[in-house]
């Protein structure tokens, strides 16, 4: 037979009385376990800690920020992940629903169909139009010779376009004959090489690329342009897109570049519009920038962009 006696669980005020005690002890004066003292010092202990860690840690981050420029990126051109080669960009943008898409489809003379891509237009424009007194200062007039430099830059005056391209017009929607704007994507510190006005009879040349630097000759001798030509992409596209115009020019001229981010720098673009593009397709389009070091290639969406176009 077992004489082992079983010890019986505590009893409930037992537990009760050795809680008490463990959160307050009043023959030793602890509370949790610690007397005041033994508390006051693992306190102090902490509250030096994290000072010298918050210390610390202010330190390394202020070497860090030494070593960056808020307006000079530290890694440009080739350097960077960006590259030097600029991609194109294009308004209007499809609504938030279907960002990924690059059609733009409408009825001509109905409003309704039209009004996103006209609202887009008017609102990138608008904000190339807004200015504070402070960027005024610093944008000059490149017309005049004077030359841009790290803390000003060339004027782009939107209302000195006058051209069917603009809110009033509708951007041409209103009568099929829309209006897509063209710009450069900014990249810190780079120059176009621009080829030289009288390359327009270089047979070496792209005859896209000949026709507009004919029209921009015959316009102006002397200006230089990161040139800017729009077409259909396959055979089908250019028989139904119809004439293009340029406005202001066919292209961007040189001064405006490099970009170096300053204070409300405003990107140049040019408005292309299809005047007579066929009704009823979808029509893919193309649009290139060129210039001596600009490649082109359009599935990394470098120097060029794509979208379709279609009338109803």
């Amino acid at each position: 037979m077992n004489d082992t006696k079983e010890k019986s669980p505590p009893k409930q005020e037992e537990m009760k009385n050795s809680f008490a005690t463990f959160l307050w002890n009043p023959w030793r004066k602890e509370f949790c376990g610690r007397t005041a003292s033994s508390w006051g010092k693992i306190f102090v202990f902490y509250v030096i800690f994290y000072i010298c860690l918050a210390a610390f840690w202010s330190i390394m981050l202020l070497i860090f920020r030494t070593t960056i420029d808020d307006k000079h990126p530290k890694w440009k051109l080739d350097e960077s992940r960006i590259g030097s080669n600029p991609g194109l960009g294009y308004r209007p943008r499809p609504p938030r629903e279907r960002l990924e898409s690059t059609l733009i489809r409408f009825r001509r003379n109905n409003e309704k169909s039209y009004k996103h891509w006209v609202e887009d237009l008017t609102q990138f424009v608008h904000g190339q139009n807004a200015s504070d007194s402070g960027g005024a200062s610093l944008a000059i007039d490149c017309e005049k010779n004077q030359i841009s430099s790290d803390d000003q830059f060339c004027a782009f005056n939107v209302r000195d376009i006058g051209s069917p391209c603009s809110p009033a017009n509708s951007f041409g929607y209103r009568d099929g004959k829309p209006c897509v704007l063209i710009k450069l994507n900014r990249i810190f510190d780079w120059k176009p090489q621009t080829y030289d006005p009288q390359d327009y009879n270089n047979p070496a040349l792209p005859q896209e690329l000949r026709d507009v630097m004919k029209m921009a000759y015959d316009k102006n001798k002397s200006n230089r342009y990161i040139y800017i030509t729009c077409q259909g992409q396959n055979p089908i596209d250019k028989e139904n897109i119809g004439q293009i115009q340029f406005f202001p020019e066919p292209g961007i001229r040189d001064y405006y570049f490099p970009f170096r981010n300053q204070d409300n720098y405003k990107s140049p673009f040019v408005f292309v519009q299809f005047t007579n593009p066929s009704h009823g397709l979808v029509i893919n389009v193309e649009c290139k920038a060129w210039a001596k070091n600009i490649k082109h290639n359009l599935l990394e969406r470098e120097g060029s962009v794509h979208f379709e176009l279609s009338i109803e």
